[in-house]
């Protein structure tokens, strides 16, 4: 799956005509094989654990300037209720996303619902507010469900 995820991404950039640096890429792999969202903080732990013994740490500024080429790309989705971000289902065209998340084990699984989207738009509109469409629902996944 990674593996083929990264070929979609690197395609993209070079269609887009813009470059996924060794940096982009390590972020974005360590939060492709993640089993959770991940924090800024825990893209950085990931990078220094992978890097050789007695290399320079990784910097903040440096994975949030990776993560802010992934986010302006559409490669990765940043879950604002838990500070975290994910890979994108979709990164082929443009979408805010809805996303669920599971309040249990932090599980998230990405929607892709243009009726949603439209709903929550309209709804945003008539209330005066401007909407980007991205929704975020805290709910329970099936195997944190069965453990009750």
């Amino acid at each position: 799956m990674s593996e083929a995820t990264l070929d979609r991404i690197e395609a993209l950039c070079k269609t887009r005509g813009v470059r996924l640096t060794e940096q982009r890429r390590r972020v974005f792999l360590v939060l492709l094989e993640a089993d959770r969202p991940l924090g800024a903080y825990d893209i950085m732990h990931a990078l220094d654990e992978q890097s050789a013994e007695g290399a320079p740490k990784t910097a903040p500024p440096t994975v949030y300037r990776a993560l802010e080429f992934l986010q302006a790309q559409g490669f990765v989705h940043r879950i604002a209720s838990i500070q975290a971000f994910v890979p994108c289902a979709e990164p082929d065209h443009k979408h805010a996303g809805q996303f669920l998340i599971c309040s249990d084990c932090g599980r998230v699984d990405e929607l892709d619902d243009q009726r949603l989207g439209r709903t929550v738009g309209a709804a945003a509109t008539a209330r005066g507010f401007a909407s980007d469409s991205h929704v975020e629902v805290t709910t329970r996944c099936d195997d944190c469900q069965e453990t009750v």
